[in-house]
């Protein structure tokens, strides 16, 4: 049996490479290949992939969101998710997001097509150090709220945007913010994006 693919990484010349290495494979067949994540679901809904590669960093929809909007949508199609940095806060949310495989992109070449035929069976497949480590680390600190104010704010957007875009008041978007600084000992709130994007929280 054929496993057919989406593969979903914006940088052109690692996607390149990443087709012509699963080409390589007899057993699998890589269906779309795309550079947005907003993309993602449309055309999995179209071409009805059996495993998803998806590079966390995305334009547009972040890897993880349309993993968990994926999930959702088509429970049958497994998840692989590909990333430079092996974050234990960023492979939680993964697993919550119902994904099924966690795959390091330094990891030797062979480990791709490997992993997605493991994936495509059912199995999960971690790397075995970030298992540990999300094993060791704590529990974000912040509440779902704080976290969706934070995310914001490390994209750029202001509190008058923040307070839009969420429905709250300019005070309120505030207050999160401060509590989010007091809550991560940081410094600011730069530094408070800094803590938890490295923690892997936003």
């Amino acid at each position: 049996m054929t496993i057919r693919v989406l593969l979903a990484e914006d940088m052109h010349m690692v996607r390149g490479a990443l087709v012509a290495l699963l080409d390589l494979e007899e057993d699998i067949a890589v269906v779309a290949e795309l550079a947005n994540g907003d993309e993602i679901l449309p055309t999995a809904l179209k071409r009805q992939p059996d495993v998803a590669v998806i590079d966390i960093d995305l334009a547009g929809m972040d890897g993880l969101t349309a993993a968990a909007l994926l999930h959702e949508a088509m429970p049958e199609c497994r998840t692989l998710i590909l990333t430079s940095l092996g974050r234990p806060g960023t492979f939680r949310r993964a697993l919550a997001a119902g994904v099924r495989g966690f795959l390091l992109k330094d990891a030797p070449s062979g480990e791709l097509a490997h992993a997605i035929r493991r994936v495509a069976q059912g199995e999960r497949v971690v790397d075995p150090e970030l298992m540990v480590a999300a094993w060791d680390s704590g529990d974000s600190p912040l509440t779902e709220r704080e976290t969706e104010v934070l995310r914001l704010a490390a994209d750029g957007a202001g509190v008058t945007e923040i307070a839009r875009r969420l429905y709250l008041s300019d005070g309120t978007v505030r207050n999160y913010l401060t509590s989010t600084v007091v809550k991560l000992n940081a410094r600011n709130r730069l530094d408070a994006v800094r803590i938890a994007r490295d923690a892997g929280w936003v």
